[in-house]
């Protein structure tokens, strides 16, 4: 797996107990969704975070650089490195970011799973 355990567990520890929020592996990855929609993700050592329009000001934050793991960066979206999440008070303060704007969208039906 591509994501660092104890972070993953550390998200977990913050916003796994907030109603609507669930979690699944995507992409070499494990994404954090509320009501149906990506709130965050553990890439490797670093924290993706949906911040909405506001990623463009984050992005003048130290240690955070655009959501980019394909050669096209991802509008919206940060990616805040190990330094930037060090602490509980740093890595709730991006959850938090992260959880308010998504507060906002309407909740995505949950899709039947196929056998």
């Amino acid at each position: 797996m591509h994501s660092d355990p104890g972070l993953v567990a550390r998200v977990r520890d913050h916003i796994g107990r907030t109603r609507g929020v669930s979690e699944k592996v995507m992409f070499g990855g494990v994404a954090f969704f509320l009501d149906g929609n990506i709130v965050a993700g553990v890439w490797h050592e670093d924290l993706i975070a949906r911040l909405g329009p506001a990623a463009a000001d984050a992005l003048d934050e130290p240690h955070v650089r655009p959501f980019d793991i394909t050669g096209r960066p991802m509008t919206n979206w940060v990616m805040v490195d190990p330094d930037g999440i060090d602490t509980q008070r740093q890595l709730a303060d991006w959850l938090g970011r992260a959880l308010a704007f998504v507060g906002t969208l309407p909740a995505k039906p949950l899709k039947p799973r196929r056998s």
